[in-house]
């Protein structure tokens, strides 16, 4: 019997929301403890039900304060850069197009940065990333909006003059910064890690994915439109400022979110997409979800192979670059025929 092209879809987002549930549950066996997935959902739905304790307190806190905040943040923040990167692909029909495109990430650094040289704690670092790379793209937005009535051209340009000008600010804090504390601490920020993730981290970025995806989802047929091009949208009765304002509102608060608790995680959100669109093709409807199951998969499997070297914890975003550099070289040439 052969499947209808919904059954089709539906099938593969089961299988893949079924195994990043496995993956889920298979990341608290990697680490000193391996704690088996039963005992995972017993320690879990103790706090809810009334369940015997009869395991180490030791266990409670590693599962609820250490490792369930990280894969929890793992599968969102790839999920949301996932997602990020595929609306951008999407609304600038560039396939080479990443989240950071608007000068996000850059901005980030540079609030970090910040805050850093300046011995502040660990929540006003955070909160100084995430104003800092709202700043950015809303200076970006508004010089295309005011010398380019908003083009897609002049938008991509004025993101790349705004990341250069944080990203020579940056550079100023790093020569200033001392070398003893300030300076490793920046540099580490900006490799990414979920070492630091807090359940606190999750509570907070939580409502803006939320939000910043039902936006995405509300919009989604009109963003499927837009692809054809703005005259195309015009026609069918799309209102594309509106659309390309949700666009790049939504993906702005899933990456300056994602940054700011995490540092700068790379080409998550540049080639993550495009597996996810030889998975289930074009549509950004079933391309949004695709790329949000696989980004969450992909980044947890990173952050194990992680967890599992002893001794030493290699930055997130080095190892995602190790790995998302030759998967987007050998998407090369599919990427080349189906964006051409």
């Amino acid at each position: 019997m052969r499947l209808k092209g919904n059954d089709h879809f539906k099938l593969k987002m089961t299988v893949l929301a079924s195994f990043t549930i496995a993956l889920f549950f298979a990341s608290f066996m990697v680490g000193r403890f391996a704690i088996s997935p039963r005992l995972v959902l017993n320690i879990i739905l103790s706090n809810f039900l009334a369940i015997p304790q009869d395991w180490n307190t030791t266990l409670n806190t590693v599962v609820l304060q250490v490792r369930l905040p990280r894969i929890v943040l793992g599968i969102l923040v790839g999920g949301a850069l996932s997602v990020a990167g595929a609306s951008y692909q999407t609304l600038f029909k560039n396939p080479m197009v990443s989240p950071d495109i608007l000068g996000v990430s850059a901005g980030a650094a540079f609030g970090a940065a910040l805050a850093m040289i300046n011995n502040a704690f660990w929540w006003q670092i955070q909160l100084m990333a995430f104003v800092f790379g709202i700043i950015a793209v809303v200076v970006a937005y508004t010089i295309a909006y005011v010398f380019g009535k908003n083009t897609i051209t002049v938008l991509i340009l004025a993101g790349i003059v705004v990341s250069s000008l944080f990203q020579s600010l940056l550079s100023i804090l790093k020569t200033l910064a001392d070398t003893n504390n300030a300076l490793p601490a920046i540099t580490y920020w900006l490799m990414g890690s979920l070492g630091k993730s807090k359940i606190e981290d999750v509570l907070i970025i939580l409502p803006m994915l939320a939000f910043s995806l039902l936006l995405i989802f509300i919009y989604r047929n009109q963003i499927d439109v837009l692809a054809a091009g703005e005259d195309e949208a015009r026609t069918m009765g799309v209102n594309v400022p509106l659309v390309k304002l949700v666009v790049i509102v939504s993906s702005t608060l899933m990456t300056v979110s994602t940054v700011s608790v995490c540092g700068i995680i790379g080409w998550v959100g540049m080639v993550v997409p495009h597996i996810a669109r030889m998975l289930t093709g074009a549509s950004f409807s079933k391309l949004a979800v695709t790329s949000f199951f696989v980004g969450g998969a992909f980044l947890l499997t990173i952050d194990n192979v992680i967890r599992g070297i002893e001794g030493v914890e290699l930055p997130l975003g080095v190892l995602t670059a190790l790995v998302g550099t030759p998967v987007f070289v050998l998407l090369l040439s599919r990427v080349k025929k189906g964006w051409s």
